[in-house]
């Protein structure tokens, strides 16, 4: 008697799998790309980045083989959070996972990192096409369903020459680059029309809020692995980056009041590429300025995605995640 309804418990899991759970690995990965380079410059006799490194892969595998089982078992409702106008754009999360990955395994094993970046790459490229198409012949966008998730799908092309630079001719990274780095001003200047002249965001998409650090973070670095050196447009990008950071800051209270939802983990990767991006500027510069604050965003990085761990595994264990919404 209990075993049916157990079991179509759990089918009913399967076919809610949201595709947002990739933003954890995106967070793990950064997480563990910022003490990798913490280790490197400030010759730490402590290095949590291999097994940060090791949690997050095995997660994607994982994560990887549910949603694949949800794609081939319940493809319908898949094709239903491929259409949705705010849920489509957590999609790429899933290829950006593989660039991050890529990233991370380049000192460790640079074939698997080539295979990685590789894969992630040509997924990326084609969940880009799909979503931009989406966007230019819909009938269902309206500018309540805006919000800064819409930066993944484009604007994680600029995450891509990290690892690029290693693994391709130097014209494949700047193409990238070139895409993110074009649409990130674009959707930044609509976004900031939504949020200033509409309502509110709903308590579930407040998180991605966080996401405004990221184009600009990510974008110094790449542009600094590009060109090698910290010039005038760097400076613009990382000091960009640390006012969003800031400015979120100062709006803790908002945040921590939120209910939980798995958007929480869009708090995760902003937090890790403005403390990688911090590492840097001190890498490049000297100052003890960057040095400090460095080690204050790798800290606060480091508890957030430690409570962002323990509230999942607690939402897991309610059964909080993956229902119908």
């Amino acid at each position: 008697m209990t075993e049916a309804p157990a079991a179509h418990l759990q089918h009913a899991r399967l076919q809610n799998f949201p595709v947002a759970w990739f933003a954890m690995i995106m967070g793990l990965t950064g997480l563990s790309l910022a003490w990798h380079k913490a280790e490197g410059i400030l010759n730490l006799n402590f290095a949590p980045s291999p097994w940060l490194l090791l949690l997050a892969t095995g997660l994607f595998a994982l994560l990887a083989a549910l949603y694949a089982a949800k794609v081939i078992k319940y493809r319908a409702a898949a094709n239903k959070e491929w259409a949705h106008p705010i849920k489509m754009h957590f999609v790429p999360a899933v290829s950006i996972s593989l660039i991050l990955l890529s990233i991370a395994w380049l000192p460790v094993s640079a074939p698997y990192s080539k295979l990685l970046w590789i894969a992630g790459v040509a997924l990326h490229l084609a969940l880009t096409l799909y979503v931009i198409t989406q966007w230019m012949h819909q009938s269902k966008f309206e500018i309540v369903h805006l919000n800064p998730a819409w930066f993944i799908p484009v604007v994680g092309n600029i995450l891509i020459p990290i690892a690029g630079v290693e693994h391709a001719p130097l014209e494949v990274s700047w193409f990238f680059f070139s895409i993110g780095i074009v649409f990130w001003p674009v959707l930044l200047t609509i976004i900031l029309y939504r949020v200033i002249f509409h309502a509110s965001l709903p308590e579930r998409l407040m998180p991605t809020l966080f996401i405004l650090i990221a184009p600009p973070a990510v974008g110094f670095l790449s542009y600094v692995r590009l060109t090698g050196e910290v010039d005038a447009f760097a400076q613009v990008l990382y000091h960009s980056a640390l006012f969003f950071t800031l400015l979120l800051f100062s709006q803790l209270r908002q945040f921590t009041s939120l209910k939980f939802f798995l958007s929480w983990w869009a708090y995760s990767f902003p937090l890790a590429a403005i403390t990688i991006a911090s590492l840097v500027m001190f890498e490049h510069n000297g100052s003890t300025f960057f040095l400090r604050l460095s080690g204050i965003l790798l800290g606060i990085a480091s508890v957030v995605i430690a409570g962002l761990l323990a509230r999942t595994a607690l939402a897991v264990k309610r059964r909080e995640i993956c229902v119908e919404e």
